[in-house]
C-alpha cells in the first residue's frame, strides 16, 4: 500500500513539474542586493545591534560594507531587510516618504510609546501631528518664548554645579532638556513635587524604551509599561484641568502645548496622550545626548574650546556694553563657530544611528530590486563616518563646516549630512535641538572649565549612551 502511494506521489510530481517550471519562468527574477539572511527568525539582528563606540559604525556594518558594498540585504528585526549606507539611496528613501516608503518601527516600540505616537503613525495622522509639533516649535516661538526658556533652564542647571565636585554630565544634560520640555508642554516648573514625580517615572520609562521587549515580571520593559501608565494618568489629570479651564473661559495656560492642542485640534484623548508622551521622549532624549557628546568631544580639542570662548566672550562683551542681559535671536545667529561645533557633534556622535522604513511598492534602484513589504534601513551614521564623504571622519573637526561642509572632503551636505532625517518625516524639533545645544554651550564656555573625571566614551546600544554617565569636574571661570 505504501509503495502505491509513493508511486502516485511521484507521478503527480512529474505531471506538475512542467506547470511549476512555466510558472517560475513567468515570475521575474529579482535582482536583490548582495548579502546574507542569517539565522531563521533572528536573522542577523544580534550582530547588527552589538554595542560599539558611537564614533564608529561597528564591526557588523564595517564587515558587510567591505564585503557587499553600501547597499546589502539582510534579515533584521524579524523581517527581510535592505540596509543602506548609501547617501543617495537614503535621500531617495526620505524624498519618497508616503509614496514608495513608509515608517515601520518594530511593534515593541509602538507598544511602549503608543499606537498614536508620532514616531510610528503614518499618512494623514502623522501629517496632522507633525503640524502641531511644528506650530509648537515654530520659528516665531523659538525667537521669543523658547529662547528665553532655553537660557533660563540652562542657567538653572549650570549655576547648580559645584567647584571640583564630580557629577554625571549626562544626567545634568537630561535634567536641562527634561525641565525645558515639561515647562513648555505641561507648564511644570523644575524641582516642584509634580515635576520630580514625573521625572522619576519618566526615567524608568526610558530604560524600558531602549531595553529588550520582554514583557515579563521584573524586566525593564515591564517596568516601563507600568511607568507609561503612571505618566499617562498624570497627563490625563492635566487634560481634565485644562478642559475645565477652557469651559470656564479661563485663558490661563494658553502658552503650553497641551492647552493649544486641546483648543485647536480634533485629536481624541488617546491620541493627545500619545502625542504628548512622544514629544516628551523626542524633545528630551536626543537633545540631552547631543549636549553630552559636545561635552565629551570638546576637551580633546583645546583649539575649539579657545575659539568658542573668544566667540562667546565677544557676544557677552557687546551685550554688556549695550546694557542687555538676556540673549537675543541675533546673538544666537552670531554664534557661527558654535554652529560648526553643533554640526560636527551631530555628525561624529550620530545620536540617531538609523531609521526604520518599509517599501510599500516594488522598487528598482541602481539596478537592485527592493520588494514590496521589505524593511529598509537608511543608516545615517554610515554616511556621516564614510571617508569618501568626509576626510578623517573619526576626527572631531568643527572647521570642516567652514564653507558649509565643503572643507574636509564633504561632497555636499544635503546628501551627506542628514542627522535629523529628511523628507516628510524630517525632525520637527531640529531647530530647537540646535538652539538648546548652542545656548547651553554659550553659558558653559563662559563660566566653566571642565574635565573628564573618569575615562568614559559614548557607546551604541543601539541608542547612544555613556556607560558611566560621563563623569566630569568643573572649575568656575570669570571671562567677561
Amino acid at each position: 500500500m505504501s509503495d502505491s502511494y509513493l508511486n502516485l506521489w511521484l507521478l503527480s510530481l512529474i505531471l506538475a513539474l512542467p506547470i511549476i517550471l512555466l510558472f517560475r519562468r513567468k515570475q521575474p527574477k529579482l535582482n536583490l542586493p548582495p548579502g546574507q539572511m542569517g539565522w531563521p527568525l533572528v536573522g542577523q539582528t544580534i550582530g547588527y545591534l552589538r554595542p560599539h563606540p558611537a564614533t564608529t559604525i561597528g564591526e557588523f556594518m564595517e564587515q558587510h560594507i567591505a564585503r557587499y558594498g553600501k547597499i546589502f540585504k539582510s534579515s533584521l528585526f524579524g523581517e527581510p531587510a535592505i540596509v543602506s549606507a548609501d547617501a543617495e539611496l537614503n535621500k531617495f528613501i526620505f524624498n519618497n516618504e508616503g509614496k514608495l516608503f513608509e515608517c515601520s518601527y518594530p511593534k515593541s516600540i509602538g507598544g511602549i510609546l503608543g499606537k498614536w505616537s508620532m514616531l510610528v503613525v503614518v499618512g494623514d495622522m502623522h501629517r496632522d501631528m507633525r503640524a502641531i509639533a511644528l506650530n509648537f516649535m515654530s520659528n516665531a516661538m523659538l525667537r521669543t518664548t523658547m529662547l528665553k526658556d532655553v537660557e533660563r533652564h540652562a542657567l538653572l542647571v549650570l549655576n547648580s554645579w559645584k567647584q571640583d565636585f564630580k557629577f554625571s554630565a549626562q544626567e545634568e544634560a537630561k535634567k536641562f532638556t527634561f525641565n525645558l520640555m515639561v515647562k513648555n508642554i505641561l507648564s511644570l516648573e523644575p524641582e516642584t513635587p509634580e515635576a520630580e514625580a514625573l521625572k522619576k517615572a519618566y526615567a524608568t520609562f526610558m530604560k524600558g524604551v531602549v531595553s529588550a521587549p520582554l514583557n515579563l515580571p521584573g524586566t525593564a520593559y515591564r517596568k516601563a509599561l507600568q511607568s507609561r501608565f503612571t505618566i499617562l494618568k498624570f497627563i490625563e489629570r492635566k487634560m481634565e484641568e485644562r478642559n475645565q479651564n477652557i469651559k470656564g473661559g479661563d485663558k490661563g495656560l494658553d502658552d503650553d502645548l497641551l492647552s493649544w492642542v486641546l483648543k485647536n485640534s480634533n485629536l481624541t484623548s488617546e491620541q493627545v496622550l500619545d502625542l504628548i508622551l512622544s514629544l516628551l521622549f523626542a524633545g528630551h532624549e536626543t537633545s540631552s545626548v547631543a549636549i553630552s557628546l559636545a561635552l565629551y568631544f570638546l576637551p580633546a580639542c583645546p583649539r575649539a574650546v579657545q575659539q568658542l570662548r573668544e566667540e562667546h566672550r565677544e557676544i557677552a562683551r557687546a551685550k554688556r556694553e549695550a546694557g542687555d542681559v538676556e540673549l537675543t535671536w541675533d546673538d544666537y545667529r552670531r554664534m557661527e563657530f558654535t554652529h560648526w561645533v553643533v554640526n560636527e557633534t551631530l555628525r561624529l556622535g550620530n545620536v540617531v544611528r538609523f531609521l526604520h522604513r518599509k517599501a510599500i511598492k516594488d522598487i528598482r534602484y541602481k539596478g537592485y530590486d527592493i520588494p514590496r513589504g521589505w524593511k529598509v534601513l537608511p543608516v545615517l551614521a554610515a554616511v556621516h563616518l564614510d571617508p569618501s564623504n568626509f576626510d578623517h571622519p573619526q576626527l572631531f573637526d568643527p572647521w570642516r563646516w567652514q564653507n558649509n561642509g565643503s572643507r574636509g572632503g564633504s561632497t555636499g551636505t544635503s546628501n551627506n549630512f542628514m542627522p535629523f532625517g529628511g523628507g516628510g518625516r524630517y525632525c520637527a524639533g531640529s531647530e530647537l535641538a540646535k538652539l538648546e545645544i548652542a545656548i547651553f554651550i554659550h553659558h558653559l564656555i563662559l563660566n566653566c572649565e571642565w574635565q573628564l573625571a573618569e575615562q568614559d566614551q559614548a557607546f551604541v546600544y543601539p541608542f547612544v549612551d555613556f556607560p558611566k554617565g560621563l563623569p566630569i569636574t568643573v572649575q568656575r571661570l570669570s571671562l567677561i
